[in-house]
């Protein structure tokens, strides 16, 4: 059924924007009393709501009362919202002054999450995503990556993205899996850090093509996790039998950004230690650069380099990083806007960034309002775009529309 909605006191389709480099607000385009035409999940036409409606005098209106700002639903390019259990003892170890290795020596860490996931069974996993998918689509976010990672075996890593895809079936959000088999060696594996990497490439990613349970694939570079040269070597094997692939690249210590640009990766994401080098390497590059402002806010650390990646040139995008560990709020458009304050971005890039610029990150077509795409979309009880992230994450959107459905 083909149906009108609106109007919207203002919209904010952010089309003709560049996916790469420094935004303004002064570029975004506004349409007063917007309208958006919708049928069959996708956008037929956006612009004036009484020209719309005169256009087509049948059509069923969905009408909206009040001020009402309407964006494109939010993409979360990077979570790890499949899991089970959560890392309270972790945190409360880490303010109180702990490090991370002095935390995983105590039983916490990365591990502590296999551990509770794995004793988590598939129909439980399923059940905790789909909540969590579904707070974040009443929060505005549309569409949201979703890594495993949790399992670090073949049966485990098996269970939490048939979770995934199973949780896919059962939310209005979308959700686009990614497989993290390579978050670090487990403790459990008889083998080398090569070796592990290869009995993935051998043993379970053929059964993942076979199943087409992804097409991404991830992986952690880092020095308490994958070293860049195996690296180099899974992403470069995972390429070549078809994935598209991604990397947790500079958080803690540099390396990993060079390699997702090497191999070409869709996006290096964390980036919190990138410098001048690093910064240029991205910003001459099509991989998308990805900040995780949710990461730096429950570790203590500073930002990544987001200013910088903008003016030296990069296509900058904002993901929420929400994991039982290091950023466990979720809150995506909290974390954007308070990092936008600390690193001076612009409404039109925070907005860029969590919308199309997510969308390339994911290498899917989304996060702008035009014809031909999916009616994702999000409203705000206000006048005017700029009170978004005036109120830090607290004023959130009275509607959400998921392939022209309302959420909310």
């Amino acid at each position: 059924m083909k149906k009108l909605i609106g109007p919207f006191t203002q919209m904010l389709p952010l089309t003709g924007l560049p996916l790469k480099g420094a935004l303004k607000d002064e570029q975004l385009h506004l349409i007063p009393n917007g309208g958006v035409l919708v049928e069959g999940g996708l956008i037929l036409a956006v612009g004036d709501f009484d020209e719309l409606r005169k256009a087509n005098p049948s059509v069923f209106i969905e009408e909206i009362q009040g001020q009402q700002v309407l964006l494109p639903g939010f993409i979360d390019c990077h979570t790890h919202i499949c899991f089970a259990g959560n890392r309270a003892k972790d945190y409360a170890m880490r303010i109180a002054g702990k490090t991370y290795l002095e935390i995983a020596k105590a039983g916490g860490g990365i591990w502590d999450s296999v551990t509770q996931t794995r004793a988590a069974d598939e129909a439980t996993l399923t059940n905790l995503l789909i909540q969590r998918a579904n707070r974040h689509l009443a929060e505005g976010v549309t569409t949201i990556e979703v890594k495993s990672g949790y399992g670090l075996s073949l049966d485990e890593e098996l269970k939490q993205l048939h979770a995934i895809q199973a949780a896919s079936a059962q939310t209005k959000a979308k959700l686009i899996p990614t497989c993290l088999a390579a978050h670090m060696v487990p403790r459990d594996f008889a083998g080398s850090q090569e070796e592990y990497l290869q009995h993935l490439t051998n043993d379970l990613l053929p059964v993942i093509i076979q199943e087409k349970l992804t097409k991404r694939i991830d992986i952690f570079i880092e020095q308490s996790a994958m070293n860049t040269q195996n690296a180099l070597t899974y992403l470069n094997k995972a390429k070549q039998m078809g994935f598209n692939v991604t990397v947790h690249a500079d958080q803690f210590t540099t390396g990993g950004s060079a390699v997702a640009v090497q191999v070409g990766a869709a996006s290096a994401d964390h980036l919190e230690a990138s410098g001048e080098i690093e910064i240029g390497l991205l910003a001459a590059s099509n991989t998308v650069a990805v900040t995780l402002p949710g990461a730096s806010l429950g570790l203590g650390m500073p930002y990544a380099p987001a200013r910088k990646l903008l003016d030296g040139g990069a296509c900058l995008a904002i993901a929420s990083d929400w994991n039982p560990g290091s950023a466990p709020m979720g809150d995506l458009l909290m974390q954007a806007a308070v990092m936008s304050a600390s690193e001076k971005l612009s409404a039109a890039e925070v907005f860029a960034g969590l919308t199309f610029r997510a969308a390339a990150a994911l290498k899917i077509e989304a996060g702008i309002l035009a014809p031909g795409l999916p009616a994702d979309m999000q409203a705000y009880p206000c006048a005017d775009y700029r009170e978004i992230l005036y109120y830090q994450g607290k004023l959130k959107p009275g509607h959400v529309w998921s392939a022209g459905k309302s959420h909310v």
